[in-house]
């Protein structure tokens, strides 16, 4: 009995081990790292990869925005699409940044959607940096996003004038391509002017519908008509002036889906469905992100 109770506690400490890792994926590693710090916050984000990706130095990197309306949400909300693009072959990021809530309250008077901006322009910059380290081609970085998730990614490329005084400017924030889903592209609405509050006049400055311009990497956005969030409209009016600016930006509409294109489906933290990445896999193959 004496040599039988150690086993059983080693075998308890095992087994949770191996369930999570089967849950994540029989080869998918999954770390943390600190990508910025600033005031009191070690700003972090999931990688996600395999080791055959690692042993490679031409990967396509994913870095995924959560959505929240700026002041909520989390990066686990990206954890099984990670672990589904891993298993494809590309590293993926899921990323923390400052949200405009303190202990329950909103705004915070501090942090703004201002600096959420700010944060995920360093993360870009970050996993740009960290390249060979992955072995990531620089040339291959995809931001993506859900709403407020997909308003930081278009600001990654759109919006300049808000990087953070620590950022390594020399290391470009600009992604080849993005991945929109649900994506707030006009910021000048309710929710986010008040969480700039005592800078509200800044909101014109991180709307992407007010700074489009020639020569953005290719977009794809899905969007449901009946988006009680984020109007169709408000897409529509964005892709055609983007379409005449130049620029390949694809837009999908879903005919009575509401702001969660995956409602009633827990897999992708109900973001959006199978089918849906299905549509953003041909698009990563068209301009040759994934193989």
């Amino acid at each position: 009995m004496k040599s039988t109770i150690p086993v059983l506690i080693i075998m308890c400490l095992i087994i949770p081990a191996a369930v999570y890792a089967q849950k994540a994926g029989n080869n998918i590693i999954h770390t943390q790292e600190i990508y910025k710090s600033i005031d009191t916050f070690k700003l972090k984000t999931d990688v996600f990869y395999t080791s055959e990706s690692l042993n490679k130095k031409n990967n396509t990197a994913i870095v995924f925005f959560h959505g929240g309306g700026w002041a909520y949400g989390s990066p686990s909300e990206f954890f099984t699409t990670c672990e589904r693009y891993a298993e494809k072959g590309i590293i993926t990021f899921s990323v923390e940044y400052r949200l405009s809530i303190d202990h329950g309250r909103v705004p915070h008077n501090t942090i703004s959607p201002v600096e959420c901006v700010m944060d995920a322009r360093s993360a870009i910059r970050w996993v740009r940096a960290n390249a060979e380290k992955y072995g990531i081609d620089r040339n291959k970085i995809i931001a993506a996003g859900q709403s407020a998730g997909g308003h930081l990614a278009l600001c990654t490329v759109m919006i300049n004038g808000y990087d953070e005084k620590t950022d390594d400017k020399s290391v470009s924030c600009r992604p080849d391509a993005l991945l929109l889903f649900s994506s707030c592209v006009n910021a000048i609405e309710g929710w986010c002017d008040m969480l700039l509050a005592g800078r509200r006049t800044e909101i014109w400055s991180i709307s992407p519908f007010h700074n489009i311009k020639q020569g953005l990497p290719p977009m794809i956005e899905f969007h449901g008509t009946y988006d009680d969030q984020v109007p169709v409209w408000t897409v529509q009016f964005f892709a055609e002036r983007m379409q005449k600016a130049g620029n390949y930006f694809e837009l999908h509409q879903y005919k009575g889906m509401r702001h969660y294109l995956g409602e009633g489906n827990p897999k992708y933290s109900r973001y959006y469905t199978d089918e849906i990445l299905d549509l953003t896999d041909e698009f990563l193959r068209k301009y040759e992100f994934l193989k």
